[in-house]
């Protein structure tokens, strides 16, 4: 059955019901508020992180730099502290360098004062012995001068007799005694003896060419002996004569 017109006209049970104002303008504007407020939050919230990051980044890094630097201190320090420590073991070691030398002076100074004191002695002692042999010595130059004009006439005789010739040596107190014709293969060759005559009795230092030291000694003694110049340099010419053949 259809329903009637009037029916149709008549209010929806909608239209019947109370009217009810939920408020969604002004939810709307709240939660726009609410949302700028809590963006503005997340921004402060944000930057204070990032501040605080930043402030803690150059908290960091202030505290590195000054933990670099109190490094640095630290060795400088430590350098200075070393540097200090080898200063006082050098000035030590100086201070018993400088000790153990002047201990060292000290005893050089004593010994040299001992030293001295010896010479001294010696000194005196040497001056007596020269004396003594001062004297000995014009004695045996004055025997020598004596000799020398008894002897002058034989040596004549003996230099002619014996082919020698007699030559000084270098030194006033030597003389060189030269033979020749002692060789019959070659009479030019010569054979030759230094004398020392320092002392009263004679030596012999050099001879050319070398002869038997025992004969040339035996020799000498017996001149020393019996100072016959004479046969002692007929001896010795008798030793090159023989060495030579």
């Amino acid at each position: 059955m259809r329903p009637s017109l009037a029916s149709a006209n008549a209010p929806s049970m909608a239209d019947t019901l109370p009217s009810i104002n939920f408020g969604f303008d002004d939810l709307r504007d709240r939660m726009a508020r609410f949302t700028d407020r809590f963006d503005e939050f997340i921004a402060k919230g944000r930057k204070r992180v990032l501040e605080e990051r930043n402030q803690f980044r150059l908290n960091v890094a202030e505290l590195q730099e000054d933990q670099r630097l109190k490094k640095k201190e630290l060795e400088i320090l430590s350098q200075k502290t070393q540097a200090h420590a080898h200063s006082l073991s050098k000035e030590a070691a100086e201070t018993a360098e400088m000790r153990a030398a002047i201990a060292s002076i000290t005893t050089q100074r004593d010994l040299r004062a001992s030293h001295r004191d010896r010479l001294r002695v010696e000194i005196t002692l040497t001056q007596k012995l020269i004396n003594q042999r001062l004297a000995a010595q014009q004695q045996h130059t004055k025997e020598m001068d004596a000799q020398a004009r008894f002897n002058e006439p034989e040596l004549g005789f003996w230099m002619d007799y014996l082919c020698l010739r007699i030559e000084g040596a270098g030194r006033d107190d030597r003389l060189k005694f030269v033979f020749d014709h002692v060789d019959e293969r070659s009479w030019e060759r010569e054979a030759w003896f230094e004398v020392d005559t320092e002392r009263r009795d004679y030596r012999v230092v050099t001879v050319r060419p070398k002869l038997d030291g025992e004969e040339v000694e035996r020799r000498v003694e017996r001149w020393n002996e019996n100072r016959d110049l004479g046969m002692f340099l007929k001896g010795m010419r008798g030793l090159f004569v023989a060495a030579m053949k």
